[in-house]
Formats: C-alpha cells, structure tokens, sequence
C-alpha cells in the first residue's frame, strides 16, 4: 500500500460529519463516564443525553483522558501499514491526553503529535489548516510545523448562559455562579493559546441570552482587521436555530468571510458550559 498521510484528531474538535469526511480526519472519541456507565463522545452519547440527565437526576459526567497505550494501539495500525499521522490533541492545560499522545508517538515514530492550545472548533481551525496541506501533498514533518506555528493564533471564546453547569463542574464557586444568576450575567469564556488552553473569564454581559450573544459577536468581530476571512466557525450547544440565525446574519454583516461554518459542540465542551452557549471561532493573521 502507498505511503500517505493520515490526519487525526481528539473529538473534542467538534468538526461536523460533513467537514471530517470532506478533510479526511480520524477521530478519537474521549471516554465519558455518567451514571455509573463509560460512554464514547459523539459515538453513543450526546450533549443533549447530558442536559436530559441532569435536569433529571442533577448528574454530570466525568471525562477520562485518552490512555498512552490507546494512543499506541490506534496508531500502530497505520504506522504499520507504513503510513505517517498527523494527530491534534486537547489542549495540554486542559486534559493528560496531549502528554500520553507525545509518549505512544514517541514510542511508535511515524507520528507527529501537535498540542492544539486550543478546544472544540478552535482546534477543528487547525485540523482543517492540516487537511488543506495534506490535499497540497506537503510532507508530515512540514505539516507539523506550519500547523504547530498556528496554534498561537486559533482565537476561541464562547458565551455562557449560566454558570450552573461550570459550578457543578467544579470550575467557579458556588457564589461566583450564584451572583452571576441574580445579576443575569453572561460571562465570556476565552481560551489562552500562550498557556496550553487555559480558560478565563473575560467580559460579562447583561440581560437576555439573545441580546447578549449578538453583542459578544459585534464584540469579537467588529472594527477587526487581524483576522483571516478563509473561514469562521459558528459552533453552540443547545441554541435554538433563531438564535443561531440571528449570528450568522451578523457575522455576514462583518463581511469578507469566504466560509461561515455552523457546529454542535460535543460532550466535553457542553459538559462545562451548559445550554445556551456560542462561541464565534476563528485564525487571526
């Protein structure tokens, strides 16, 4: 069998079915353990299985990052073909994926492993940034470079509707999540490429979730001319398709966008964040 070059990625890139087929992308789907069962993320569970279950039983699921020796198994099926991989983790500040990936690639060779500094679409940026050089017949290690040089310039950020799902996550407190409610404040969440994904809080927004998300979008987009306009992604979990509509329609307001991509996050993202949350990605230049 001909050498060639396989492309894959976490699933917690949240890349649509049409989007994987149309780039080629592997995935490995995270272990989601809720209610006593371990589930495959995107396979046999979904985000709105996570909401059902915990407006029922006010459970959420845990995840399990990706064991080195899976990463080796799923791996050595292609390196033993003679092909090369390209894979994009999780953010490294985010999971033990990344880590356990780079120890099964080392072990293997073939494999080059890129730490996306990033999650859900802002890696799916990078998979996509990979695809298109796969299609253009660049070797792996050339790849892997101009790929890993972009990770500092994927931007995602989301709006949440509430705090609730983060409290129950364990990542803000009780009052934090409570003050927020009373004084129905939207919080952005944005990602820090510099520290391997970390997340924090940047502005707060107040009042309907409607109103609040067409704002953050005029907010992450206008007066802007540091971003690439090949493409946008759209990505939200549980939006209803009025207020998905409504961005889109501002986003072609801001112009100049040669691709407007819509998405569902998975698991791991609606996990954290709740219903009612949009985030508006994209690669600056």
């Amino acid at each position: 069998m001909a050498n060639k070059i396989i492309l894959s990625a976490d699933s917690t890139c949240d890349l649509s079915p049409e989007l994987k087929e149309r780039y080629q992308v592997q995935y490995f789907p995270y272990h989601i353990l809720l209610d006593g069962q371990q589930y495959m993320d995107g396979v046999d569970i979904q985000p709105e299985d996570l909401y059902r279950t915990y407006r029922e039983k006010k459970l959420l699921p845990k995840t399990a990052a990706i064991s080195t020796m899976e990463f080796y198994e799923y791996f050595k099926q292609w390196v033993d073909e003679g092909h090369e991989v390209i894979h994009i983790n999780l953010g490294s500040a985010l999971s033990a994926a990344h880590q356990n990936c780079r120890l099964a690639a080392e072990e293997l060779g073939h494999v080059y492993v890129i730490d996306s500094c990033n999650l859900s679409t802002g890696m799916g940026l990078l998979v996509i940034e990979a695809g298109r050089r796969i299609a253009r017949g660049m070797s792996a290690k050339e790849i892997y470079q101009e790929v890993s040089a972009l990770t500092a310039h994927s931007h995602a950020s989301f709006i949440l509707d509430t705090l609730e799902f983060m409290h129950a996550g364990g990542r803000c407190s009780a009052v934090t999540a409570l003050g927020a409610n009373l004084l129905r404040l939207k919080p952005c969440i944005e990602v820090d490429n510099l520290r391997g994904g970390a997340m924090s809080v940047g502005k707060k927004y107040r009042g309907k979730i409607e109103s609040c998300i067409a704002q953050y979008v005029r907010d992450r987009l206008g007066g802007r001319d540091d971003i690439r306009r090949s493409r946008i992604f759209i990505t939200h979990s549980g939006c209803s398709p009025e207020i998905v509509r409504t961005v889109r329609g501002i986003v072609e307001e801001c112009g100049g966008f040669e691709e407007i991509l819509e998405t569902t996050a998975g698991c791991t993202i609606s996990n954290h964040c709740g219903p009612n949350t949009l985030g508006v990605l994209f690669i600056r230049k």
